[in-house]
């Protein structure tokens, strides 16, 4: 691996940016001061990689579907109304995920760990903070496989156009308007989805910012804020946790979904794709496939990652050896979804700390970033910036 120390930004830099989360819990800086180097045709086999894995996953989705494998994977019975709805209807577009990602540099084989289709986090860091570092540091612009801001943009207008091209975006586009919604307290996720609202504020669409709290959601008059009515609701609140903390709500929005009143975004299948168990259904449906990694619902006889279900940084993941003795472990608050078990995949390393790829998808595959840390990576993990030689 080719890594550059670069001249970090500084933390007002950073804050004047819109990102404020910059330090963490133990006082070190959350954005490395490194630009991982890339080659073209790494930076082409991420492209390439994140496309046909999606392409995967959405056949999966349907194998799902047509097979009622919903408890398999873990998911609340009280949204898989919800999910069959979103899915049938084209009308419910989805706006974005990302992958995470083992190899990719030095030769070494891309493997898929997990999709992160719901509620991925990081779009601040890739789509502006590692453009900025770029740019202090003296680089182009155009050294980076990185069009986050702009795909987005694209695809906001798809969920209007409801296919590739969009060049008909304005002739169609009936004024239609989108609530952002966040919980509120955290200030990682509201800046989050305000970028994302300035994103489609800029795309032609009609905007508003809510604490989720702050919706209203009525089954036949639909989604409102400060009396106005909305068509749509970007809200970063987890399915899985909708349905288990909320059942009401869950119920609520299966009902507006079933009433074409209000489009959610993420629509509710992502959350089929958001399953790490649906990594045994792709490994049942693409066997030996070479960007997968062999994965069961029962322990494998080789080195292996226990997850669960659902999950978000780190938590309630092991490493097992083939004996199923933990390596390494991290706990958690999600060890009561169903487990799976996935063989090990090394991953991208330099002077003992590892680097993980993460790959935007938004129609297509549009920005890499990485994070770093050590075997599991949890909430302490650094962003890391990259440019292409």
């Amino acid at each position: 691996m080719q890594i550059l120390k670069a001249q970090p930004l500084e933390n007002a830099d950073l804050e004047n940016l819109g990102l404020n989360w910059h330090t963490d819990i133990d006082n070190t800086p959350y954005v490395s001061d490194e630009i991982i180097e890339i080659s073209e045709e790494e930076a082409q086999g991420f492209y390439d990689a994140a496309n046909e894995l999606y392409d995967m996953y959405a056949e999966a989705g349907q194998y799902v579907i047509d097979n009622d494998l919903f408890f398999e994977l873990g998911i609340p019975f009280n949204l898989v109304e919800a999910i069959v709805q979103s899915w049938e209807e084209e009308v419910h577009w989805h706006l974005y995920g990302r992958f995470d990602l083992a190899g990719g540099l030095d030769g070494n084989p891309i493997k898929l760990l997990e999709f992160n289709a719901d509620t991925p986090t990081m779009v601040y860091e890739s789509a502006i903070i590692q453009w900025a570092l770029l740019k202090k540091n003296g680089f182009s612009e155009s050294l980076q496989f990185n069009n986050l801001y702009e795909a987005l943009g694209d695809n906001f207008k798809r969920i209007i156009t409801l296919g590739e091209d969009i060049s008909n975006f304005n002739a169609i586009y009936e004024g239609w308007k989108i609530l952002f919604s966040s919980i509120q307290g955290s200030e990682e996720e509201e800046r989050t989805v305000k970028l994302l609202e300035v994103i489609a504020r800029e795309a032609g669409f009609e905007t508003n910012f809510c604490y989720a709290h702050e919706a209203i959601l009525n089954e036949t008059e639909g989604l409102s804020f400060g009396g106005i009515n909305y068509e749509f609701w970007f809200k970063l609140i987890p399915w899985e946790s909708i349905a288990i903390d909320e059942p009401e709500l869950a119920q609520l929005i299966t009902a507006m979904i079933a009433n074409k009143n209000t489009i959610f975004l993420n629509p509710a299948y992502t959350l089929m794709f958001q399953s790490k168990r649906m990594l045994k259904i792709l490994w049942d449906l693409f066997p030996n496939h070479p960007l997968l990694l062999e994965t069961s619902y029962e322990p494998l006889h080789q080195k292996q990652v226990k997850k669960h279900a659902f999950g978000r940084e780190g938590e309630n993941i092991s490493i097992l050896d083939a004996q199923g003795n933990v390596l390494h472990s991290n706990g958690g608050e999600y060890a009561n979804y169903p487990e799976i078990y996935q063989a090990f995949a090394a991953q991208n390393h330099h002077n003992g700390i590892l680097y993980q790829p993460n790959v935007f998808y938004a129609y297509e595959a549009c920005a890499l970033g990485f994070r770093k840390g050590g075997e599991i990576l949890d909430n302490l993990s650094k962003f890391v910036a990259h440019k292409i030689r």
